[in-house]
């Protein structure tokens, strides 16, 4: 299904907060247990109140299931978050419950692989481990690949980039049959917010570049590139409020238990900027790359499922 067929005129939009930043009496506006009727016309899912798998089970369903992305002996490629030598609930990593679910259900539909990797800030091999990601993962059935080494990552063009024309891609990625954005919401010293376009920093070897010569534009060039995400997991279970994008303690964290799901990249970006309680027309990359066409900020544009467990 074509990206832009996702974005159709629905009913005005407007997402959730985690409890600490509910608006009174809007809340309940937001969110239906969900009616056990299932669409491929949703542009997004949010879903709140369970855990991380369980969340996926049930948002997955209202994009017509994973099927829709993933078709038999496909290659598929998740990049979650996994930058970092710290524990799931001090909420820097992609949930490693969230991670397995998606594994298993791209295997299930089946997929003939599913790799798994990250260019880390940390020591990988302590990021893999200490994450929880390597263990959910290969216990679902996922391969998991390293990104430390510049001998992995192929030079590209981004054609329609204004700062970043070129980047180093991980082989995988530009190898993919299917290629799965998962990144965790949170706080982030220097754009403020790190969600789906900033997790791609990930993907390329050369990043140093990007917080070099305007971050909020690279970030946006980038999310041009052809190898576009087919799906975007955004995880907002554990929550960083502060002190990104590694975080010092728990007291970082708000516990939100919520997850959305798109595939479109600036439109998943917008609704977690607002879950996190900030405007979308604040984070410059976000205004930058709805600009550039990468997909679009205006949340009434779409049609979205919002789920209550």
């Amino acid at each position: 299904m074509d990206r832009r067929e996702f974005l159709k005129k629905g009913i005005q939009a407007g997402l959730l907060t985690g409890a600490s930043l509910t608006v009174p009496g809007i809340y309940g506006n937001y969110f239906a247990k969900s009616s056990g009727i299932f669409s491929e016309n949703y542009g997004l899912v949010a879903v709140k109140g369970g855990e991380p798998d369980v969340m996926f089970d049930e948002a997955i369903k209202h994009l017509g299931g994973i099927k829709t992305f993933v078709k038999k002996n496909q290659k598929v490629v998740i990049k979650p978050n996994i930058g970092w030598d710290v524990p799931p609930e001090r909420g820097a990593n992609t949930n490693p419950k969230l991670v397995a679910r998606v594994v298993q259900h791209c295997l299930d539909a089946g997929a003939k692989e599913v790799y798994l990797f990250d260019n880390t800030c940390d020591d990988w091999r302590r990021c893999y481990e200490n994450s929880g990601i390597a263990k959910a993962a290969k216990d679902a059935g996922g391969k998991v690949a390293p990104g430390n080494s510049e001998k992995y990552y192929q030079e590209v063009s981004i054609n329609f980039g204004r700062t970043l024309t070129k980047a180093k891609v991980h082989e995988l990625i530009l190898d993919s049959d299917v290629f799965i954005n998962m990144p965790i919401l949170k706080h982030h010293s220097s754009a403020r917010l790190t969600i789906a376009m900033k997790n791609l920093m990930g993907v390329v070897w050369d990043r140093r570049y990007w917080h070099r010569n305007d971050l909020h534009q690279c970030i946006a060039d980038y999310s041009t590139f052809h190898k576009r995400p087919t799906l975007n997991i955004v995880d907002a279970y554990y929550v960083m409020k502060r002190n990104g994008p590694r975080g010092v303690s728990v007291d970082d964290i708000v516990v939100m238990k919520s997850q959305m799901i798109s595939t479109d990249i600036v439109a998943v970006d917008a609704a977690s900027a607002k879950l996190f309680g900030i405007e979308p027309d604040s984070i410059q990359y976000i205004k930058i790359a709805d600009s550039m066409g990468a997909g679009k900020k205006d949340l009434s544009s779409l049609k979205i499922k919002r789920i209550i467990l």
